[in-house]
Formats: structure tokens, sequence, C-alpha cells
């Protein structure tokens, strides 16, 4: 089939206003969404899509935005598909007062953010960048990350609504629409209710470079790690206290230092990460990612953990030592390769857009790694996201019409596909 003319869509519009939003997310929140300032745009999304005439839009009391597409195909059995994106952003950066920034035909020089002029965006430092030359760059002015990740697929999806009820002629099945909260924390599947989501397959549309597709994910656990010892008064220690803290220190000195972390492994190398500590004399607890795409490796790594923490705790008379481990996702791998097509037909939407296919593997996890497990194969899409999660972070504007672009010929290819 010949490539049809890019849609011509408000997506750059709707994104530079998204990310005006603040949305983080909070991991230490007991509230779900993390934080009520993410309800915010969720409403703001259900009003936009009603907007369009998209009557059934409503947000859950979880926060969950569900929306359809009707089909404007007479064929029967079209499946369903679905496309998804998370609205919070990370607490890894500010996100308040984001302040975007449109570089118009970006001709190669060194981006300065002028906010925080030592924030510098250059291209010798960013390969992807570097490919750009002629680009609208759209960044933050320094302060705050951008918010790309994921409001770009937040504005992809709702420009596709638009397109799409715009073109009734465009022969497509049903499709529904999800944005959910908490994806940067973990949660954010925790309540999507698939049932109701109705879609045979989806798509998370919250990929990098362009031309992407990510079907493979690591699989992650967490572990916790608590030493416990004995605190009271430092001037009366003597052959008494047992700190907890030093136990912890002596624990993290015996873990690889040429292996096995993020900062020495790369490709399709798993790691174990310890990211976060509250510590005291009485007790000090240490969480742990532990990540590969092979999910026998977990249990491998697990118990490297275990007994380099029992070994140390004995080795420090009067201390005591517990770890948990809890499951947090696996490789989409795993269930989105008995589905051949919904990749498959990925990769035809993206090659009739006239880009090249990247198949790629994340390094990380999205909402689609827990959903392909919970019935619902869900690889992950382009939308130009980069240097998410940092001051640094920016996006293409041709790369998000780019993904629209690719969404609606998908809608087009599932139709087509399906006999008449």
């Amino acid at each position: 089939m010949p490539q049809s003319p890019q849609p011509a869509t408000r997506v750059v519009e709707r994104f530079l206003d998204y990310v005006t939003y603040d949305t983080q997310s909070d991991g230490n929140s007991a509230s779900f969404p993390s934080t009520h300032k993410q309800l915010i745009l969720l409403d703001r999304l259900v009003a936009d899509l009603q907007a369009l005439g998209l009557r059934d839009a409503v947000r859950d009391q979880y926060g969950y935005v569900f929306a359809t597409i009707p089909a404007t195909t007479k064929k029967k059995g079209v499946p369903t598909i679905g496309f998804i994106a998370h609205v919070d952003t990370s607490p890894e950066a500010p996100g308040a007062g984001v302040r975007p920034i449109i570089h118009k035909a970006w001709d190669g020089g060194d981006i300065v953010l002028p906010d925080d002029p030592t924030v510098v965006l250059r291209r010798a430092e960013q390969e992807a960048l570097a490919n750009k030359i002629g680009e609208d760059i759209i960044t933050a002015s320094g302060t705050t990350l951008l918010g790309a990740d994921n409001k770009a697929g937040v504005a992809a999806i709702v420009a596709v609504a638009e397109y799409l009820l715009a073109h009734p002629e465009i022969p497509h099945g049903t499709l529904r629409l999800g944005f959910t909260p908490d994806e940067e924390v973990g949660d954010g599947t925790k309540y999507f209710d698939v049932e109701r989501f109705a879609a045979k397959y989806a798509y998370t549309i919250d990929g990098e470079s362009l031309g992407q597709i990510e079907a493979e994910s690591f699989s992650a656990d967490s572990v916790s790690v608590t030493f416990h010892g004995w605190n009271t008064h430092p001037g009366l220690a003597h052959g008494k206290m047992v700190n907890a803290i030093k136990v912890a220190a002596d624990f993290i000195a015996r873990l690889p230092r040429d292996r096995l972390s993020p900062e020495t492994t790369c490709d399709r190398q798993g790691f174990v990460h310890p990211y976060q500590m509250e510590a005291s004399v009485e007790q000090t607890a240490l969480q742990f990612l532990i990540r590969d795409f092979d999910t026998a490796k977990l249990p491998e790594y697990e118990h490297m953990l275990r007994e380099l923490a029992t070994q140390t705790a004995a080795d420090w008379p009067g201390a005591t030592v517990q770890v948990q481990v809890t499951e947090s996702y696996r490789n989409m791998r795993e269930v989105i390769e008995q589905h051949p097509q919904v990749v498959e037909n990925a990769r035809r939407a993206i090659a009739r857009a006239g880009i090249p296919v990247v198949d790629a593997a994340i390094r990380g996890g999205t909402d689609g790694s827990r959903l392909s497990f919970m019935g619902l194969p869900t690889p992950n899409l382009f939308v130009g996201e980069h240097n998410y999660h940092s001051r640094l972070e920016w996006i293409s504007a041709q790369d998000l019409h780019k993904a629209v672009e690719v969404m609606v010929h998908l809608a087009q290819i599932w139709e087509e596909d399906t006999p008449a």
C-alpha cells in the first residue's frame, strides 16, 4: 500500500500545554494515585476527549481514563486495539513550573537552557540529537524536566483521536484509549481493569528513538535488606552498641565493584542496584532493584545478596538481618512472542510511515510489562522522548508527528488484515 500523507494534527500544541501540568508521582506516598495533582491533568484529558466527541471518556476512582474511538469499518471481527500512555512524571528531577521551549530548525549548535545556563544540551554528547539538525527541538528551560516521558505519548494519543474522528473515511476497528497514573513509581497498572479496557492487544506510546519498537523488557524484583543492631548512649556504648549503619556499610562494600551494577553493565547485562537507604544505629534498611532479561537469573542475584547479608551480619556479633524479595514485573517478551502479529503490524506501520524499523529491548519496564502478563499483550512504541528523568530531556517535534502517523497506520493495518 502506498504511503499516505502525514496526518496534520495539533499534537505539538497539545504537548506544550500538557507539560505545564505538574504531575510528579511519589514513591513514598500511601495513596493512589500517589499524588492528587495527577488527577488534574487526567480530568483535563476527559474534558478534551469529550470535546472531540468521545462521550464515553471517563476517569474512574483510581485515576485511570478510558475512552473509545468507534470503528469505521464494515468488517466483522477486527480486533480492538488500545493505545496507552501515563501522565505522571519522574520524581528524580523537578517537575513543577515546566516552561517548554521550541528551538526551531535547530542548527546543530549547543542548546543553552536559559533558566540555568549551566544546563547545556550538546550535540557531541547526544548521539540521538546529532541526527536532528534542522528539526524543531523541544526542551524545558533548564530548571525542570520537560515531561516528554510520557506526556508526548499522551498528546500523540489525543491527536490520533482528533484526526481519526475528523476522517471517518479511514477504515479502522474499535480503538481503546487509556491514560494511567503512577507509572514512574511502578504502580501504573495496580488497578488497571484489563477486562473493562476490552482490547485484544495494546501499545504503550512511551518509547525513545524514531522508529523504535520494544517487545522485550527486563524482568525485575525488589529486595529489602534490613540490618538490626543495638543502640544505647554512645558515652556508655562499650561492649554494648551494635551499629547497624556500619554493618550495612560493610555489606555494601562486599558487593561486586566491576560487574552487576548499572554503572558497569549495558546491552543485555543485568544488575543488582542499591538505590535507597534509611539508616539508624538500631536499624538500617537498604532497597535493591534486581534486573535481568533472563528471568531465571533473578534468583541467582537474590541468593548472592542473601548470602552476603547473612555473612556480614555473622561478622558483627549481635547483628541480625532480614531479606525480603518482592516480584516487580517480568520480561514482556515471554507473552508477546506468543502473539507475533502485534509486533509485526507495528513494524509494518513504522515502515509505512517511511522510517526504518528499530527493534530494541528496554533496560527497564513499562506498564506494558505488567499488562502483558495481565492478559493484554502490550509492546512499546516510540514517541521521541530522550534524556527522560533529567533537566536535559528533549524531543523532536517531527518525531512526535511521526508517532501520530504510525498509530494511524497501525489502526488501518489491523483492519486491512481482517478478512471481509
